[in-house]
């Protein structure tokens, strides 16, 4: 998750940057209102955590700009020292998701941006589906063409990612690390545990599905040829 924090005091800008890194966010600052509107309106973010007193420009003109002429939707999350009720509805009305007042408290700034980030992320499926397979990540029945298929623990870790990132390719490494962490047994290991995904997913129908990548990984996909 990537955070944008517009905060003109380097020292609450420092510790907020610093506690998140810790909590796993990537984070990238702003110290005035015209450089948040850049970076906002440039990059990619999953929230934004945003000062009202700022110079050049405010908070509340950069949240409605964001709004209103960039098209932005990505959370927005007050901070401030103004703690009248009225400063408050005008932070909701230019379009913010949260408002918390200053001074605050680092683990309760965690905590509303892991509830904001809750409330904006898309319910997500636990149904993966590619061409005629099917996933069920909650009862982790496998079904293809209609037909009942059963794997090992690992060849399920292994389908589960092939299957979110296709019709991409997973790099050897990537799912090295999630099947053993640090602890990669020898380089067969995983192309073993390919061959017996193989054998259940694609071997008993017409069309395959896996298919290796050389020298980088694999993939699945509905195409009848690698990528």
């Amino acid at each position: 998750m990537r955070i944008l924090i517009v905060e003109d005091q380097e020292d609450i800008l420092q510790n907020i940057a610093d506690y998140l890194h810790l909590h796993g966010f990537t984070v990238d600052c702003a110290q005035n209102g015209l450089g948040g509107l850049h970076l906002a309106v440039t990059l990619e973010f999953d929230l934004i955590i945003l000062d009202i007193m700022l110079p050049g420009m405010d908070g509340l003109t950069l949240c409605r700009k964001l709004r209103k002429e960039a098209g932005v939707q990505t959370p927005v999350i007050f901070l401030t020292a103004r703690d009248k009720l009225e400063d408050k509805l005008a932070g909701f009305k230019a379009g913010s998701d949260d408002y918390l007042v200053k001074p605050f408290s680092l683990p309760e700034l965690h905590a509303r941006v892991e509830a904001v980030l809750r409330r904006s992320q898309p319910v997500q499926s636990n149904r993966l589906q590619v061409a005629d397979l099917v996933f069920d990540l909650d009862t982790l029945e496998i079904t293809r063409q209609g037909k009942s298929l059963r794997l090992n623990p690992i060849g399920l870790k292994l389908l589960e990612k092939l299957m979110k990132c296709s019709p991409n390719v997973v790099r050897r490494e990537t799912l090295q690390d999630i099947l053993w962490g640090d602890d990669v047994p020898d380089s067969d290991s995983l192309r073993s545990h390919i061959h017996l995904l193989r054998q259940t997913i694609d071997k008993p129908f017409a069309t395959p599905l896996i298919h290796t990548i050389h020298g980088i990984g694999y993939c699945l996909k509905a195409e009848d040829h690698a990528i």
